[in-house]
């Protein structure tokens, strides 16, 4: 895990790439969870004898369960000290490259593409790489977009 000092640390670090992380396998079990929770039950995701006979052999995660999971795994590559908190901002843009089959094992790797002063803190932009042990292609690429918060807010 690489820790940095201070977002003007991370800032030094713009183009740099962290990770890959450790593997973390994704069973049927957070899968269904997580039909549960966006109530998103369709069969490739579910239905294990049915998608055997479907275009990917097997169950395969969602791919919002998938990006859902960055949070994560980025925060096994790296830390930033004296942020108070941080927060998703949004997405500028996301890709699902390759299915991520039921069983599969993932992991991160994540470029900081940029660091830029905010009120409060700075605003990391990065682009996540979620590989498969499956090999292949990745799973999902994404240009995340977060502010890290360090000053106390105005009252």
């Amino acid at each position: 895990m690489r820790i940095f000092a201070s977002t003007d640390d991370l800032a030094a670090a713009v183009g740099e790439t962290l990770g890959p992380g450790p593997w973390e396998r994704i069973g049927q079990d957070r899968v269904q969870l997580f039909a549960d929770a966006t109530g998103d039950h369709q069969w490739i995701h579910l239905d294990a004898a049915r998608a055997a006979t479907g275009p990917f052999g097997g169950t395969i995660a969602h791919g919002y369960l998938t990006l859902s999971l960055l949070p994560a795994l980025a925060g096994r590559l790296y830390r930033v000290e004296g942020v108070r908190m941080g927060i998703n901002y949004g997405l500028n843009r996301v890709r699902f490259p390759a299915p991520l089959r039921v069983g599969a094992a993932v992991r991160a790797t994540v470029t900081i593409t940029d660091v830029s002063p905010v009120p409060g803190g700075v605003q990391l932009v990065t682009t996540a790489t979620v590989d498969s042990d499956a090999g292949g292609k990745p799973v999902c690429v994404a240009e995340t977009v977060s502010r890290l918060l360090t000053a106390e807010p105005a009252r």
